[in-house]
């Protein structure tokens, strides 16, 4: 068996200490621009005043959810 050099070592011992990180951050950014996308998108219709307030505002809403849930998610995995 061959030896690893010591930043091969480190990177994997990091890789054991939380393993898919990578896919979580990139999973986290994903959701986060729909989010995004999704509050730009109905706050323009509350704007324009088109469709229900109570919906359309249930939808920002939800939206806003989803983008300040992957933020503390990702702020949360960036301190471990």
């Amino acid at each position: 068996m061959s030896k690893l050099n010591p930043q091969q070592y480190k990177r994997l011992k990091l890789e054991a200490k939380s393993p898919y990180r990578g896919l979580r951050i990139f999973i986290y950014a994903a959701f986060a621009g729909s989010g995004f996308i999704g509050a730009v998108v109905f706050l323009a219709r509350l704007i324009a005043g088109k469709g229900e307030l109570e919906a359309n505002l249930g939808s920002f809403a939800l939206q806003i959810g989803v983008l300040a849930l992957m933020v503390w998610l990702y702020r949360i995995d960036r301190s471990k």
